[in-house]
């Protein structure tokens, strides 16, 4: 998977897993953070702080907690010595494919609880009196 471009299932998947780590979460949740994301990223890597309200921005300090943003900012002097501070958000594409690929070895929906149970031999099941 290329690095460059962060798709909203690759999003969906990081934030499954990162989220997870910590308590199990919605599907519904992850899906609707992960669009709000790309909703302010489009196919840009990095917009810039003033497009975002205070709610939004509680968001993203929340994700640069859990590394899938990241913060840059730029100096700019402008008349009479001004400097005038720019700051950005930006998508932390290779944290976001690190963490869409980490599977771990958690396990949240009940299909995977049936995959274990599945897995495991009838010698376990047997009972010894």
């Amino acid at each position: 998977m290329s690095e460059d471009l962060i798709t909203v299932e690759v999003l969906k998947e990081a934030l499954r897993n990162v989220f997870h780590e910590k308590e199990p979460v919605e599907d519904e949740w992850i899906e609707s953070i992960a669009q709000f994301i790309m909703d302010f990223f489009g196919y840009e890597t990095r917009i810039l702080d003033n497009d975002l309200t205070s709610k939004d921005r509680d968001i993203f300090y929340m994700l640069e907690g859990l590394g899938v943003l990241k913060t840059e900012m730029e100096e700019a002097t402008i008349q009479k010595g001004k400097v005038w501070r720019i700051h950005y958000w930006i998508l932390n594409n290779q944290r976001i494919v690190e963490l869409s690929q980490d599977k771990g070895t958690k396990c949240y929906d009940e299909k995977c609880e049936d995959d274990l149970y599945n897995s495991l031999s009838e010698k376990i099941w047997s009972r010894k009196e």
